[in-house]
């Protein structure tokens, strides 16, 4: 291992890992220690692990949190996903899984498809600064975003507004579906939000080491191996090469 790396990434002989705490598919408990429980804790643990150093883990509520923090040294690699807004202050690896993110609408709605989405006067309820809420401001035309704070956040405003639609994550909006009256989700995708890992961006030596740590963690069946230990299976995806 490259002492440079190390130096980058754990010069005090720790990393300190940015956990978005607000993914139940990527953290998906905690042990008696409080300590986060999930595909992505597991991550951050092997990356430990390969560079022979102990771990900290330094949790966040909310992926904007951690992304906020890339600024102010809270942590040295951060879990979350990537995204251009974000990329502007991480440099981030490819992705290690992807999720599909659609919409979730009122059954008698009129919107049929995600294209149907984007109109004028259609109002979507959003977790504000979420990665799909950053696509989404990016892109939409004509829909208006209606921003809460954390996912459950989301579905109330959806609800308690009566907004047109819920944006989220499909494995999070089939599980929304079966709790809500008289509601549908959207087939197809507006996007797949990619969960990456990043470091800072002044880290050359680290950021070449972490794309090729995802990489091969891919490759040789670590991610699908963490997928299938934490129950996510067909929820979360081993990512690919667009």
């Amino acid at each position: 291992m490259s002492q440079d790396v190390i130096s980058e990434l754990a010069p005090g002989g720790t990393l300190r890992a940015g956990i978005n705490m607000s993914n139940p598919l990527l953290v998906t408990g905690s042990t008696s220690a409080g300590e986060p429980v999930g595909v992505s804790p597991d991550l951050a643990r092997a990356i430990a692990d390969r560079l022979g150093v102990a771990l900290s883990y330094v949790q966040f509520a909310s992926p904007g949190e951690v992304a906020d923090a890339a600024g102010s040294d809270e942590w040295d690699i951060a879990l979350i996903a990537a995204e251009p807004a974000r990329a502007e202050t991480i440099a981030f690896t490819p992705a290690y899984v992807e999720i599909e993110a659609t919409y979730l609408v009122p059954a008698g709605s009129a919107l049929r498809q995600i294209e149907d989405v984007d109109r004028p006067g259609v109002r979507i309820a959003v977790s504000d600064r979420s990665a799909y809420d950053l696509y989404l401001t990016r892109t939409l035309k004509y829909a208006e975003l209606h921003r809460a704070k954390g996912l459950a956040g989301a579905v109330n405003l959806f609800v308690g507004e009566k907004l047109d639609a819920l944006a989220g994550l499909r494995p999070a909006l089939n599980q929304d579906a079966d709790k809500l009256p008289d509601v549908r989700i959207l087939d197809g995708r507006y996007t797949t939000v990619q969960q990456a890992v990043g470091t800072k961006p002044e880290n050359i030596a680290a950021t070449v080491f972490l794309r090729d740590f995802v990489a091969e963690a891919r490759k040789n069946g670590l991610v699908a191996q963490l997928i299938e230990r934490h129950g996510v299976e067909g929820r979360l995806l081993v990512a690919t090469d667009a």
